[in-house]
């Protein structure tokens, strides 16, 4: 399972695209794609406050 930071950054990529697409179904569209991603990061948060065991820890490389 993925964690909160990756869905958000997959959230802020829809962002970046959208806002180089005309305005237009596929900018709507880029959109509610990131507010789909928001809405998993915020899951998968809430979803680890409950359950802390389920975290996975930070690799070397991340911070």
């Amino acid at each position: 399972m993925k964690k909160a930071s990756e869905y958000r950054k997959h959230a802020e990529e829809c962002r970046a695209l959208a806002k180089q697409v005309p305005e237009g179904p596929q900018r709507e569209q880029l959109l509610e794609m990131a507010r789909t991603w928001d809405n998993l990061a915020k899951e998968r948060d809430a979803l680890v406050q409950k359950h802390p065991e389920i975290a996975q820890p930070l690799k070397d490389d991340e911070t």
